[in-house]
């Protein structure tokens, strides 16, 4: 399925998403038209932080881990394997390079397969193609 379908070709082309990412990715979300935004989307995983606010101050939370637990695992260990590579070539996503000097390294890696989250859906309900941020 995943090599012949286009739609996994197409978000294999992310860093950190690999085989079998990417058909989970497509045979559990489909078309990706019931979530709204990808905000929505990455809070369907569980990759949001939890929300505690009260007179207008707005404190955030750990990460809910509410959703699709084992596609949240992948997109966390694909987050993984990029944030080893970004720390030999720094060059190639500034964004979590300068993350991972700032936060922890496991918040750095949530955050990654955050953004990770968004960027399929937004292929998968776009059709387009992977752009690198040299690209963009």
């Amino acid at each position: 399925m995943g090599k012949t379908q286009p739609a996994c070709q197409r978000v294999m082309k992310v860093p950190g998403v690999g085989l079998m990412t990417a058909t989970y990715f497509v045979a559990s979300v489909g078309n990706g038209q019931q979530f709204h935004s990808a905000k929505q989307f990455a809070a369907w995983l569980g990759l949001v932080p939890r929300e505690f606010s009260s007179g207008g101050k707005q404190r955030l939370g750990r990460i809910s881990k509410r959703g699709e637990r084992y596609f949240r695992y992948l997109l966390v260990h694909g987050a993984r394997a990029v944030a080893a590579v970004i720390e030999r070539h720094k060059d190639n996503m500034p964004w979590l390079y300068r993350l991972l000097n700032k936060k922890a390294y496991n918040v750095a890696v949530v955050a990654q397969a955050n953004k990770t989250a968004r960027i399929l859906w937004s292929m998968l309900v776009h059709h387009t193609e992977y752009r690198t941020l040299s690209a963009v």
